[in-house]
């Protein structure tokens, strides 16, 4: 059910943005009165899935869902219509346009998918506002897996700031540690200060491993409810009992907790807990998978969480703002992706990785965020100059229009082979790197 959730969500944000993509080249191509053939969402070799014509244009559905496009006449585009272009130049054909208006059409879509991240941010802060824990909040210290603690942090670390910047918002930190190239993080341990350098490799690691939340939030572990099957009900745990210790093992803390119960799979323990001013003993059967059935409080219940609700009027520039911030975190990305230090390109994914970061359950929230960030990531991969892409074509305007000469039709259709030749050798080792993944 969750792979279902997943691939649903992915299709439905994937279908939006190639629709939205698609009619900024429609409608920039409108108003320059170019005749555009066909509006397809999905691409459908053979065969459609619905199709319909309205005046000029034919619009469908295909069955392979690797995006859309339009055909705009007069345009050496993926479908390779060559005969169109045997014939004299019309006037509403794309190249009989001047470059500035072709230019105009093909920049379209990227632009549409910009400004529907911006307005997708501004609906969002209006309707849910702004909801985050401050790093100052993280009164207990931060959890560490075993990069970051090969890294040198340490389970119930403070972080004071990062290059000797203060970080507002906690959950900004791994991305602005992965993406800013962090050399130090300042920390408090144990009521002093000090400074840990971080290791020139960490970076590559982390991305290999996939670790993004290599941090996280320590918190102290008090029971809210039971499993249907709690061995630690039926040992007399009661919920509000605030769970202190294994044997004679001090575990105040969730992660602490968790580690060391995860040694007794299978056994017996005797788990110290707080009930009320008592401290008492209850001996607890573990399962084989290393639980006993309970569910602990949320993060509410331990941290003042800050929220920001936003008008109409605030929502705009704080959503320009949110767009203008992912569309530079982006190209921090993509400039991991060809550090040969980082290593990047070898954790690129495909549709599999992409549907992964939906939650498993449909939560509008998630799904508009993400959409969000997939619009600002289809806007840059579009407009970077590879042939067969956008930025391709714009890359040869620009040419035209610094030479005033413009490529040959042969050498257009030529650079589109080679383009298409590119992206599906990138999309197949995308995909492929997934696929391994998976029995890795």
């Amino acid at each position: 059910m969750e792979i279902l959730i997943k691939a649903s969500q992915l299709i439905l944000s994937l279908s939006i943005l190639v629709i939205f993509h698609e009619f900024g080249h429609f409608t920039a191509a409108k108003i320059f009165k170019t005749r555009v053939e066909k509006f397809y969402l999905f691409f459908n070799p053979w065969f459609s899935l619905l199709k319909i014509k309205i005046g000029e244009t034919l619009y469908g559905i295909g069955w392979l869902p690797l995006g859309g496009y339009v055909k705009i006449s007069g345009m050496i585009d993926e479908s390779m219509d060559k005969e169109q272009l045997k014939q004299p130049p019309q006037p509403w054909e794309f190249r009989s346009k001047p470059a500035w208006q072709r230019l105009i059409i093909m920049l379209g879509g990227v632009i549409v998918n910009v400004i529907l991240a911006i307005f997708i941010y501004i609906f969002m802060l209006f309707f849910w506002g702004e909801e985050y824990l401050p790093t100052k909040e993280v009164k207990y210290g931060i959890t560490c897996d075993s990069l970051a603690l090969e890294a040198g942090l340490r389970n119930g670390d403070k972080i004071i700031s990062i290059d000797g910047e203060a970080v507002e918002i906690f959950r900004e930190i791994p991305a602005k540690i992965i993406l800013d190239d962090v050399k130090t993080i300042q920390i408090i341990r144990e009521e002093s200060e000090h400074e840990i350098n971080i290791p020139p490799e960490f970076i590559g690691k982390l991305i290999k491993t996939k670790s993004v939340n290599f941090i996280g939030i320590r918190f102290p572990f008090e029971v809210e409810k039971f499993s249907k099957n709690s061995p630690a009900r039926d040992a007399g745990i009661m919920i509000d009992d605030k769970i202190i210790g294994i044997n004679d093992v001090n575990t105040v803390f969730f992660d602490e907790f968790r580690n060391e119960i995860l040694e007794h799979k299978g056994e017996e323990i005797s788990m110290v807990i707080i009930r009320d001013i008592d401290t008492l003993r209850k001996n607890v059967s573990v399962g084989e998978n290393g639980l006993v059935g309970i569910h602990g409080k949320s993060l509410d219940n331990y941290f003042t969480f800050k929220k920001k609700d936003y008008s109409i009027v605030q929502a705009f520039p704080a959503g320009l703002n949110k767009a203008v911030k992912g569309i530079n975190n982006y190209f921090k990305q993509l400039r991991l992706l060809f550090s040969p230090e980082v290593k990047a390109y070898e954790s690129v994914g495909g549709f599999i990785s992409i549907a992964d970061i939906f939650p498993p359950i449909w939560d509008w929230h998630a799904f508009w965020s993400l959409t969000a960030f997939l619009s600002i990531m289809l806007a840059i991969l579009n407009v970077l100059p590879i042939p067969a892409l956008d930025g391709g074509h714009v890359m040869f305007l620009f040419y035209e229009i610094i030479t005033r000469r413009k490529p040959g039709d042969k050498f257009m259709e030529y650079a589109q082979v080679v383009g298409m030749i590119l992206l599906f050798s990138l999309l197949i080792f995308a995909n492929a790197n997934d696929i391994i993944k998976l029995f890795d």
